[in-house]
């Protein structure tokens, strides 16, 4: 059976208990708000210490630490690579030196240079010949030892200033000025001078840390007058190599021609060489095949004789009568009838041998 008031004390335990859970979780809820509203400040705090001691060194850069402080001082020798980088703040700082090629543009048209270049006039150079050239020149290096460059020539950009650009124009002077106006334009001779001029500057800036990878002459003009003088003897130049170069072609047109002629000429002799040739071998053939032709015409007919005389020296030895026989008995085996005389001296007697042998004189006298 149902209690009413068990129900009701059933009920009021439940409640209490879930009040004191409420209470319990409002205590944590509120604990951790509490603590929450730090969360910002301590964002913050990570950042400035992340930024502060934390240098990113791009891919194309070298890192350099410097010591501001301790029994290490002063520019480090280790030289860091690409990523993050660990600096303690207020203590250490990290300088940053290009990894990848650089280009010095000497011009004095900034817009036909890169926009990657560091930009200076361009160089002014004196020829053997006492006139003066303005050079475009573009100068390729790199840094090799970031470590000499940062401690000989200073940070930052100062191996520009300090470094490539007092020694380019130099070197060029040194090397292209041994040129004439005229030589300037010839290109293996330039580009001879530049590679001394690379040596030269190498020679200079390797200690310091820098390589000159190429020195590439781009364009050079001088004065109006000048270069319009030089221009009309280019062209006078030009001129005369194309009428020496005619003359030159026509001589060669000449011996060719009489090459041709000579040639058409042995052609035509060794032609006639051959046909003669040709007409006598024929003509040897022909005196062969006569005389081949001949000799069996004369065997032939020699054979021939010697079958006659053979023939006649059978029909005179014995028995040859017996065959003039036979033969005069198929003559009379042709006949069906004849009539002769078979008496007196004219008589013929075909069954009479003998005497049939006599009249037409195979036999003479009855000789057998």
């Amino acid at each position: 059976m149902h209690n009413d008031n068990d129900s009701n004390v059933i009920d009021l335990e439940e409640l209490m208990r879930k009040k004191e859970q409420l209470q319990a979780s409002f205590g944590r809820f509120n604990k951790l708000f509490g603590k929450a509203k730090y969360l910002p400040l301590l964002l913050v705090l990570v950042f400035l210490v992340f930024k502060l001691a934390y240098v990113y060194v791009e891919p194309n850069e070298f890192g350099i630490k410097i010591d501001r402080f301790g029994s290490h001082r002063g520019v480090q020798k280790d030289v860091y690579g690409p990523g993050l980088q660990f600096v303690i703040p207020g203590m250490q700082e990290m300088d940053m030196l290009p990894r990848d090629l650089q280009v010095l543009e000497l011009t004095n048209s900034p817009r036909t240079a890169s926009r990657f270049a560091r930009i200076e006039r361009a160089a002014h150079i004196q020829t053997s010949d006492g006139f003066f050239v303005d050079v475009d020149v573009s100068i390729i290096y790199k840094l090799t030892d970031p470590y000499v460059v940062f401690t000989t020539l200073g940070p930052g950009r100062l191996f520009e200033d300090n470094g490539i650009i007092p020694k380019t124009e130099p070197a060029l002077k040194a090397t292209l000025g041994e040129l004439t106006t005229e030589q300037f334009y010839n290109s293996p001779m330039r580009v001879a001078k530049t590679e001394r001029a690379k040596d030269l500057l190498n020679k200079e800036l390797k200690p310091k840390g820098i390589e000159v990878v190429q020195v590439l002459v781009r364009y050079f003009r001088y004065s109006e007058e000048i270069q319009k003088n030089i221009e009309a003897k280019k062209l006078q130049d030009q001129l005369v190599f194309k009428n020496q170069a005619e003359g030159r072609a026509a001589i060669e047109e000449a011996k060719l021609k009489k090459t041709v002629q000579e040639g058409k000429v042995i052609v035509a002799v060794e032609m006639e060489k051959g046909q003669a040739y040709v007409t006598k071998r024929i003509a040897e053939k022909d005196r062969y095949v006569r005389t081949k032709n001949a000799e069996a015409d004369l065997l032939v007919k020699l054979a021939e004789a010697q079958k006659v005389k053979l023939k006649n020296t059978a029909l005179q030895g014995q028995g040859s009568d017996r065959m003039v026989g036979l033969k005069m008995a198929d003559v009379y085996k042709g006949l069906d009838v004849i009539i002769l005389p078979s008496d007196g001296k004219t008589g013929v007697n075909p069954l009479n041998l003998d005497r049939t042998l006599k009249m037409f004189d195979v036999r003479q006298g009855g000789k057998k």
